[in-house]
């Protein structure tokens, strides 16, 4: 359990950092070259741009110190696995985004960043710590060393 709840703190440093890249780089599309006023689309555009460099950053947070001794297969293999459920979060908060901007009709900036930086940030991390405890960076998950393979009995 102790070693569950010092992950989970790391995942939390590592996403807050994340978090800061996300919002920054959002706000700042949002409110000049994707400024809804100018493009239609601009807010989930924006937020597809900001979420996806946020990915970048919380890739290297997570191979490097939270999961740090859980991953054992090829890094590349790692970050597409990575990529993969970070997009799926990224899809839960452009959700939540497209929900209430396009749909409840609530397009202030501050509703855009309720939306998609709080409620589906909130959401979208409970979907990824999960599959990234339990899928990405699982210890079960890495291969075994030559030595440690089942040895056939002498017959």
């Amino acid at each position: 359990m102790r070693t569950f709840l010092a992950q989970l703190a790391r995942f939390g440093a590592v996403g807050l950092v994340g978090v800061v890249v996300d919002v920054a780089i959002f706000n700042l599309l949002r409110v000049t070259v994707l400024a809804p006023e100018v493009i239609a689309e601009g807010p989930v555009i924006a937020k597809v741009l900001s979420t996806s460099v946020a990915i970048a950053v919380n890739w290297v947070g997570s191979r490097h110190w939270t999961f740090r001794l859980e991953h054992r297969r090829p890094a590349a293999r790692e970050a597409l696995e990575f990529a993969i459920v970070s997009v799926g979060g990224m899809l839960i908060a452009v959700a939540c985004l497209v929900v209430s901007h396009y749909v409840l009709g609530f397009t202030s900036l501050l509703a855009d960043n309720i939306a998609s930086n709080v409620v589906g940030l909130a959401l979208g991390s409970a979907f990824r710590f999960t599959l990234y405890r339990t899928w990405v960076f699982h210890p079960r998950r890495a291969p075994q060393a030559p030595h440690d393979a089942p040895r056939e009995s002498p017959a």
